[in-house]
């Protein structure tokens, strides 16, 4: 396994893979796949992140991985209070050619943030449940209705493998206010 570099939109280079759309995996999940898996998973617990998809660093693939830290721990709080509580909740998930097969006409509005737009965050309005079908890392298809976080994190997810931004979401105003900012901290960081 090993730490990808995560593509920001304040690099002209990285913007161009990020807006382009994913080609599905062919043949199958593979050990390759599952390895690309590996290394993102790794890559998201490092950044931190609860999401990770496949352009993100730079590999144009219909692969995501999540891991929303959700796994019930006996005897615990709904919030881990340590580090190693949250070790105990981690979740890891992985998807190959996920898709969306059905949307709530009910909405769910959340504050998104992204790991290519880092310390930006503001307010998505997302389909509040949908049905999904994907590969999971033993190659086998997964059909479940989902909601909340979960499906928030999802339709992000996907977004990126068809080249959307979760600030493409927002109006022109929010969306020229996120690159600013994301340009400014890496001027700020160089």
């Amino acid at each position: 396994m090993a730490i990808r570099r995560i593509l920001t939109i304040d690099n002209a280079a990285d913007l161009a893979i990020l807006k382009t759309v994913a080609a599905p995996v062919e043949g199958g999940v593979t050990d390759a796949v599952r390895a690309l898996m590996d290394d993102m998973l790794e890559t998201m617990y490092d950044a931190p992140g609860i999401g990770l998809a496949a352009p993100q660093i730079g590999e144009l693939t219909r692969v995501v991985v999540m891991d929303l830290g959700d796994k019930p721990v006996e005897g615990s709080s709904d919030e881990p209070q340590t580090e190693e509580e949250a070790l105990e909740r981690r979740n890891p998930r992985f998807f190959v050619n996920p898709e969306i097969l059905w949307s709530s006409e009910e909405m769910f509005s959340y504050e998104e943030g992204c790991l290519s737009v880092p310390t930006y965050f503001d307010s998505v309005e997302r389909p509040a449940r949908v049905r999904v079908r994907y590969l999971n890392y033993q190659g086998e298809t997964i059909e479940e209705e989902i909601e909340g976080l979960y499906a928030v994190c999802f339709q992000h997810e996907l977004d990126h493998l068809n080249g959307v931004l979760f600030i493409d979401h927002l109006s022109r105003l929010r969306r020229d206010r996120a690159v600013a900012k994301v340009k400014k901290q890496a001027r700020l960081a160089a």
